[in-house]
């Protein structure tokens, strides 16, 4: 049904503003055959073979005309690209309307504008040179082309990883503006300037899911990808700071306490993502465990074992182990999230 609204704006039988109000109608259970479940957390990634197809195609392309660009220095390589980016955009997003090549056209389009005036304000569009090129107020000038940018994409196009991708560019620009007024708070203080950053996005993608508890329409691939930009921001400056410790095995121990209340978090919320970006941490806290076991030759394979059984296991009791935790909310509460099956 949703397809169906997306051609017939693209066919301009009906306006946007329409077709948006017309999804909360089409997308009720009883209207669309194929409804699924909540907990399934289905994301609309490719429609088919040809996606894929497509989208190493476009790798190849893109990717070659930056490299055949370089010439022109960065800013006019990047620039290059992201024009194209856009045209290709016009037919494979807007005409044809393909997941996966809409995704990376997307991410393509506005991380290159972000290089473009990176590049054009440093040494008249050559490659950096310097660390210390990349100063706040260039970060500033250039992530707030990005956020003009991912602006103008989503009017054009509607690619749900947009919002996402332009929220991104908006946190670039708190964090250079943070550099210039308190020159190394951001280094010096990670965790408070991120955590902060990352619950702001976390509660944006909430604010998303709370207006979609059904996810069937465009609203929950939206929450999907800001889940999916907030969850790193949030854990890393945690866990980095956790694993610097000068005791490892405490450390460890930490980790897998930091690890078990982000999944609760992520049960709440079913949503997978939030527990994505932890892994990592928690195969480093099972490494460390098994190595102070007296295991170390094989603490990597076991450890990497332990973290796929551990996945393994969320997923199959995904279901069980969310009505466990919902049922110990109150009611009120239970309301503004997705149903337990």
């Amino acid at each position: 049904m949703i397809e169906g609204l997306e051609a017939a704006v693209a066919d301009r039988v009906i306006d946007r503003a329409t077709a948006q109000r017309l999804e909360p109608y089409l997308s009720n259970g009883a209207l669309v055959p194929d409804a699924v479940d909540p907990d399934d957390e289905k994301l609309r990634l490719v429609t088919g073979f040809n996606d894929i197809f497509v989208t190493i195609g476009l790798s190849m392309f893109l990717g070659a005309l930056g490299y055949l660009g370089s010439s022109w220095g960065l800013g006019g390589a990047a620039l290059a690209v992201a024009a194209t980016s856009w045209g290709l955009a016009e037919y494979f997003t807007r005409k044809r309307r393909m997941a996966l090549p809409s995704i990376v056209l997307l991410v393509i389009f506005v991380g290159t504008v972000f290089l473009a005036v990176l590049g054009f304000m440093a040494n008249g569009g050559s490659v950096f040179h310097a660390p210390d090129e990349l100063t706040p107020e260039r970060t500033l000038v250039a992530a707030s082309a990005a956020t003009l940018a991912a602006i103008a994409h989503w009017y054009r196009f509607h690619v749900p990883i947009t919002i996402a991708a332009g929220v991104a560019a908006l946190a670039a620009i708190l964090l250079a503006l943070c550099n210039m007024a308190a020159p190394g708070l951001l280094a010096d203080h990670p965790v408070p300037i991120f955590l902060t950053l990352g619950l702001a996005i976390f509660a944006l993608a909430m604010w998303f899911d709370s207006s979609d508890l059904k996810r069937q329409t465009r609203r929950t691939d939206i929450a999907f990808w800001l889940h999916l930009l907030a969850a790193p921001i949030i854990v890393h400056p945690i866990l980095l700071s956790v694993t610097g410790s000068d005791a490892p095995l405490g450390a460890a121990l930490q980790v897998i306490l930091v690890f078990v209340c982000l999944a609760v978090v992520a049960l709440v919320v079913d949503r997978r993502a939030i527990l994505v970006s932890s892994l990592s941490y928690l195969a480093y806290a099972a490494g460390k465990i098994i190595t102070a076991a007296g295991m170390e030759s094989s603490s990597f394979a076991t450890s990497t074992l332990a973290v796929g059984a551990i996945v393994l296991m969320l997923s199959a009791g995904w279901r069980p182990l969310r009505r466990s935790v919902m049922g110990l909310l109150p009611s009120s509460v239970r309301a503004r999230l997705p149903a337990v099956a």
